[in-house]
């Protein structure tokens, strides 16, 4: 996996101003940190005040589509532990649909959430850990309530995947909290024709390829080695499975999550402030493609959130998949490996390092 390496400071080291520059290149690249900070919230005020500027703020921010996730759950969730840090749902949700049928040789309709990460950030927000719950995993569907207010009885043996198109992503969230016994904090829904858009924006991203990849399905070849993807190339390596490892969806988490910290890492390093029309455009496409709780669904609202979150490096999060057993029943499916994954969800809720034990999974998808 690509990286972004991060150089390590030992600030009873720090260079004197008498013994050399680098000393003072860090505390400026530290002062220019904090001021494009500064910069950005001032940005998105005076954006919001100046006339033609403020139909921009306008623009962008209706964009964003919010869903009221506590009103639709209600009370029927995990207590909020001290301890708990943050921790966000976030799905990708993918139609074939239209053009984007291509992409996968018209063979599936309609939406679906074809990626799901709980990110847990601990207290301090330096850290961060994204949990991978495969698409084709078994698992108790909760009751829920649907958007049309009818109630969605409790089934068992449910594709986890299947969730958000029968029943809705409140329903996901309420499932993934029953499951792990950890509270969302946030939902962050990316839809996946918007991903393609958004990768475009910032020029691509590279991504280093862990083995050949020939899908037939998708039309995706890719040889060994780094390669910078376009939108079009990102969306198919995303969702390859035919490709990669057994074919299955195990296989293909790994891609996934490598892809999302490549993608991270070169957002990053974007100069926003450099360019105020690749700005603009980035902002576009993001928020085109965001669905969040309606605690976010604003731009002012993201901009405070990803402020706070700063200091999170994208190449020190680990990544890691819950574990699965193949289902002794349908052995297309997956179901949760225990103890391993209640080892996990423990960690995750207590903000304790996870144990090496809980990050093995019996099912791996032919990839290791």
């Amino acid at each position: 996996m690509s990286h972004v390496s991060t150089p390590q400071h030992n600030d009873s080291d720090t260079p004197s101003r008498r013994s050399g520059g680098r000393g003072r290149d860090h505390g400026r690249a530290k002062r220019r940190h904090r001021g494009r900070n500064i910069l950005i919230a001032l940005g998105v005020l005076v954006v919001a005040a100046g006339g033609t500027a403020y139909w921009l703020y306008s623009d962008l921010n209706g964009n964003i589509k919010g869903v009221d996730i506590d009103k639709a759950i209600g009370d029927d969730r995990p207590e909020k532990l001290p301890t708990s840090g943050q921790n966000i749902l976030i799905l990708g949700s993918d139609s074939r649909a239209g053009a984007n049928a291509a992409l996968d040789a018209g063979h599936v309709s309609g939406a679906r959430s074809d990626t799901a990460l709980v990110m847990h950030i601990p207290e301090g927000r330096t850290k961060a850990v994204a949990v991978s719950i495969p698409r084709d995993t078994l698992v108790t569907r909760p009751d829920c309530t649907k958007s049309d207010g009818s109630t969605a009885p409790s089934a068992k043996r449910v594709m986890f995947n299947s969730i958000y198109s029968q029943v809705g992503p409140a329903c996901v969230v309420k499932t993934v909290e029953k499951i792990s016994g950890v509270r969302m904090d946030h939902y962050v829904e990316i839809d996946f024709a918007g991903f393609k858009g958004l990768v475009d924006a910032i020029g691509g991203v590279t991504v280093n390829v862990p083995q050949d990849i020939h899908d037939t399905s998708s039309g995706l070849n890719m040889t060994k080695g780094p390669h910078r993807l376009n939108g079009t190339q990102a969306l198919q390596f995303v969702r390859t499975r035919h490709g990669f490892g057994d074919g299955s969806d195990l296989g293909r988490i790994s891609l996934q999550q490598q892809f999302m910290l490549d993608l991270l890492s070169e957002i990053k390093k974007q100069d926003l402030l450099g360019s105020p029309t690749k700005s603009y455009k980035i902002a576009d496409k993001l928020t085109s493609a965001l669905t969040t709780d309606s605690d976010l669904a604003s731009l002012t609202k993201l901009a405070e959130f990803g402020r706070s979150l700063n200091g999170v490096d994208p190449s020190t999060m680990e990544t890691i998949m819950m574990p699965v057993q193949y289902d002794k029943v349908d052995p297309n499916r997956v179901v949760a490996a225990e103890p391993q994954a209640s080892e996990l969800w423990k960690a995750i809720r207590s903000d304790s390092p996870i144990p090496e034990s809980a990050k093995k999974s019996p099912a791996t998808g032919g990839s290791s």
